[in-house]
């Protein structure tokens, strides 16, 4: 693997370390989730420090908590390893995900008082000319929103369970908002969704979010795969 070196990683050497162990995490999550580090890929902490000017220790720091996210492993022997992608698995967690969210939304159609939607509302129910367009931002409150509705039911244990769900599936799912129409299919799918909870529509909610949520795993799979291949096309091993 050919560890390329960024200009805009040259800092002053005095940067305080809290700033520069978060850019340094950001740098490499970066290349991981632009296929410049390719799942599979190897790397030593010295070639990390020595890329981004930095000593090991906030390196190791950043390793540490992308590790801890799940997009990397570290063996004794070999280094690091940017995690490969595991499809069956990725399948299985989508298959959990959507048997929790459509028990949350069926409990949501059912609950007395209606549960308060109103941050849901105030972030999809807007104006086309409202929408955001930036695709982390978006994607981030992609997790949120389904994250909500899981904790509007007011259970905590499913909250938790579908939480680390969310945290497992994160490097995949970021990759369906590097696509300009899936931003906007997100925002007319929440907000279908959101119209039909509140208008209690139990059957219906569920079958559309099925369909959102089963939308988006097939097309990061064939986003994933296609980029995966350009990448490793420009970049042979």
């Amino acid at each position: 693997m050919k560890m390329v070196k960024h200009d805009k990683t040259k800092k002053k050497a005095e940067e305080p370390r809290t700033n520069l162990t978060e850019r340094i995490y950001q740098t490499i999550k970066d290349d991981i989730f632009s296929f410049r580090l390719l799942p599979g890929d190897r790397f030593s902490e010295n070639e990390i420090a020595d890329r981004v000017a930095a000593s090991r220790t906030p390196v190791r720091e950043a390793l540490a908590r992308l590790q801890r996210e799940g997009f990397v492993d570290v063996s004794f022997r070999s280094g690091w390893q940017v995690k490969p992608f595991d499809f069956k698995q990725f399948e299985q967690l989508y298959d959990v995900r959507i048997i929790l969210e459509l028990a949350a939304v069926k409990k949501l159609c059912e609950m007395e008082p209606a549960p308060d939607l109103e941050v849901l509302k105030n972030t999809w129910l807007v104006k086309p000319e409202e929408r955001l367009e930036d695709g982390p931002t978006v994607c981030a409150l992609d997790e949120r929103f389904h994250e909500q509705l899981i904790e509007a039911t007011g259970n905590r244990e499913m909250a938790r369970i579908h939480h680390e769900i969310t945290e497992r599936l994160r490097i995949i799912r970021r990759i369906d908002f590097t696509q300009r129409n899936r931003i906007e299919a997100t925002y007319d799918e929440h907000a279908k969704i959101l119209r039909t909870i509140m208008e209690r529509r139990a059957d219906d909610v569920k079958s559309y979010l099925k369909t959102h949520i089963e939308a988006s795993k097939a097309e990061v799979r064939k986003i994933t795969l296609h980029m995966l291949y350009e990448a490793q096309q420009q970049n042979p091993h």
